[in-house]
This record gives structure tokens, C-alpha cells and sequence, in this order.
């Protein structure tokens, strides 16, 4: 068995854990003295109140997910080897996903057996998120293991999110490989795109929207599209490529707009593209006072419900978000909506669409529900970490 500390669970808190959940959180864990002194990330062998081994874990004792299971092998070592396999596994399945075409989410935490760590993959540039302490001692390994797998020209530590701080990590992006001193190509649903991994959002780009930008690309042959907080261009610059008459791409950053004027130049896409900065509620609400109509309306902001404490006002924002949109769809058109929050659960996120449309006097059926790409698996114990709900509309 590994030499590693143990961890003892209290009496009756082992019942998820037993099941499958990768999770113990602080208040299930028996908070003794010396457990308190093991070094944040530590490795662990997790153990029920009376001793029965339930993995191997990270463990954290400061972080309410004290502990995050690796495997519920006691004997498991946690070290390069283990980062490789499972890497290799991960880049198995996306090879499966998108053949030859390199751009995807590579590791996606937990589902791919590497809780907290996410690695995009943007051909010969891998873009890597370190949010928990484990993983964090682990940054060695993980890079070693990635330029097993793929052997990237560039490498960036993109490690400034917010989840970090939960873990008493400090905030950091480097390049630890290469050069990455502008924008980087990427290849979607057969377009092309660039996206800046320094200096853009998260990674840099949305790979999760790739099958819903599909999903709405296939309905805009001839259609007059509006791409409210539009990014670098996903859904708008698709949409052009697909044979939409007219695209109007709609975001508060400049620099985004740049990024995907660049992509529909890139695919010679931009004589029907409009790129107008604005802020998105104030945009929506002004062409509506235009008398402004679209067959197809695309709105995909950023997450509104980043804390518990914003639950309510956030999920009311969905709720003015489609209240603002849904006049904008001509009779018999097209209304995709997303949320990015996790707090925001399906049916939540579908009561404030309901609600957001009958304030706007429309009648809607709901033609698809979805999620994120496949390139986002779902660890099957933590449904919460579907993350992504995206709801196509017809409207009356």
C-alpha cells in the first residue's frame, strides 16, 4: 500500500464516497490534529470511520473539498506515471471524438481522472489550468506527461482562476514552452478561428459551444443572424460561413470583436458580418426600440451566478436576458440561449427562460435541450458539473 497519511472519514459521512462521488468535503472528514498538519495537496489514503480503505486522494485540509479521489485503489501511487496514463486515456477518447483535427478540451478535470486540471489543446499549443492544490505539486509531472502525449511547440500556464484563492494558490500566467506572444489558430466544426490564450477569457476559447454553434450554423442558410456576446465569433462567424445573409456580432470587448473579424476574414466570411461594441442589454434593448428583427437570435453570456449569493439576481438576469431577445425574433425564427453557470440548475435555468418569454408576450417551443461538447465529459457522479444548458427555441 502507499506510504501515504491517512485520512479518516466520520462515522457515516462514507456512504457517497462508497458510491462513486470523488468528493469528501471538510465537515465529513475527521478533523484531528495531525490531519489538519498534512500540507495542502498532499496525497492521502482516505479511509471510512472504521478503517475500510476508500482510495487514494488529494487532500487539502484548508479547502471544502478537503479531499478529491484519484482512485479507490489504496495501493495507487500518485506520480508521473499515473498523470501519463491518464492523459493518454483522455487524448485516446478525443482522437476517437475529432479524428485528426487537434483542437479540443483535452483533460477535463475530474471526468478525465484529474480533478482540477484542464488542458485545451489548440494543435501544437496546449493551454493548462491548475485549480486545486494536488494538482499543483503535480505541475512537473503534468507537463512531463503532456509532452509525452502530443509533444506541443508552446505550453501556457494559464492559472488565474478565481477557484484557486478556494485552494490558497497564488494567481499566475507564464509560457512555460515556446512562444505564445499573440493569437493562436484553432480549427472548428471546419472553420478557423483564433483566440488569445494570454489575454482572452479562460483558455482563450469556448471549445464546450462547439456542437450547439453546429446546431445553429445548420438553420442560418439565407437567415439574418444577431450574436449577442459574441466573443471571438463562434455562433456569428459560423453562421456566415453557413450562408447567412446578414450576421450582427454584438460584445463589449473590442479585442473579441477584432478576434472574430479576423476569423470570418479568415474564411471569407466577413461581407455579411457587422461587428458593433456594446454593452449586451443595452444592444438588445436598442434594436428593439428600431423595430430590429432577426431570424435567428443567439445570446451566450458569461456566467451571471459566479457565488451562491448572487443565485437570485443572477438567475433574474436570464429571465431580463430573454425578455430583451425574444422581440427581436421574426415570427416563426430561431432563439438559442445559454448559461455557463453552474449554480444555475436546468430546470432553473428553463423556469427563467419560461418566464423571460411570457414577459415578452411570445409563444416558444423548445426544440432541443443541451449541454456542452463531447470533448466536456461528465463525471457520472457529479451531475453538477454539467455545467453548460443551452435551450433552442421556435418562436410563434
Amino acid at each position: 500500500m502507499a506510504k501515504y497519511p491517512s485520512v479518516l472519514m466520520r462515522a457515516g459521512e462514507d456512504r457517497r464516497l462508497r458510491h462513486g462521488h470523488p468528493w469528501a468535503f471538510s465537515n465529513e472528514i475527521l478533523m484531528e490534529p495531525a490531519t489538519k498538519a498534512i500540507a495542502p495537496g498532499s496525497p492521502v489514503v482516505l479511509r471510512a470511520a472504521g478503517g475500510d480503505v476508500l482510495g487514494v486522494a488529494t487532500f487539502n485540509p484548508h479547502s471544502l473539498i478537503a479531499a478529491r479521489l484519484l482512485s479507490g485503489d489504496g495501493e495507487v501511487r500518485i506520480d508521473r506515471a499515473l498523470i501519463e496514463d491518464r492523459i493518454a486515456s483522455a487524448l485516446r477518447l478525443r482522437t476517437r471524438l475529432y479524428g485528426g483535427v487537434p483542437h479540443y478540451r483535452l483533460v477535463h478535470a475530474e471526468a478525465d481522472g484529474l480533478p482540477g486540471l484542464i488542458i485545451d489543446r489548440y494543435g501544437d499549443v496546449c493551454v493548462v489550468q491548475i485549480n486545486t492544490a494536488g494538482m499543483e505539486l503535480l505541475t512537473d509531472d503534468i507537463l512531463g506527461a503532456i509532452e509525452a502525449a502530443v509533444a506541443p511547440q508552446a505550453v501556457l500556464l494559464k492559472n488565474d482562476s478565481p477557484a484557486r484563492k478556494l485552494e490558497g494558490l497564488e494567481l499566475e500566467t507564464r509560457v512555460v514552452k515556446g512562444d505564445i506572444s499573440g493569437t493562436v489558430g484553432l480549427l472548428e466544426n471546419g472553420a478557423r478561428f483564433v483566440c488569445d490564450p494570454v489575454g482572452g477569457q479562460k483558455t482563450g476559447w469556448f471549445f464546450d459551444q462547439r456542437d450547439n454553434r453546429a446546431m445553429v450554423a445548420a438553420f442560418a442558410d439565407g437567415a439574418r443572424v444577431l450574436d449577442v456576446w459574441a466573443y471571438a465569433g463562434g455562433f456569428g462567424v459560423l453562421a456566415a460561413i453557413n450562408g447567412a445573409a446578414q450576421v450582427l456580432l454584438v460584445d463589449r470587448s473590442q479585442p473579441a470583436l477584432d478576434l472574430a473579424r479576423q476569423a470570418a476574414e479568415l474564411n471569407q466570411a466577413a461581407g455579411c458580418c457587422t461587428f458593433h461594441r456594446a454593452e449586451a442589454f443595452e444592444a438588445l434593448a436598442q434594436l428593439a426600440q428600431q423595430g430590429e428583427h432577426f431570424d435567428i437570435v443567439v445570446c451566450d453570456p458569461p456566467a451571471f451566478v459566479k457565488s451562491r449569493k448572487d443565485l437570485k439576481p443572477g438567475a433574474q438576469g436570464y429571465r431580463k436576458m430573454v425578455r430583451l431577445a425574444a422581440p427581436l425574433v421574426s415570427p416563426g425564427g430561431l432563439l438559442f440561449v445559454a448559461s455557463c453557470s453552474h449554480l444555475v440548475d436546468p430546470p432553473l435555468f428553463a423556469e427563467q427562460v419560461r418566464r423571460g418569454l411570457h414577459d415578452a408576450g411570445r409563444q416558444a417551443r423548445v426544440l432541443r435541450a443541451s449541454g456542452a461538447g463531447m470533448d466536456h465529459p461528465v463525471h457520472p457522479s457529479l451531475p453538477e458539473t454539467a455545467y453548460l444548458k443551452g435551450l433552442l427555441l421556435s418562436l410563434d
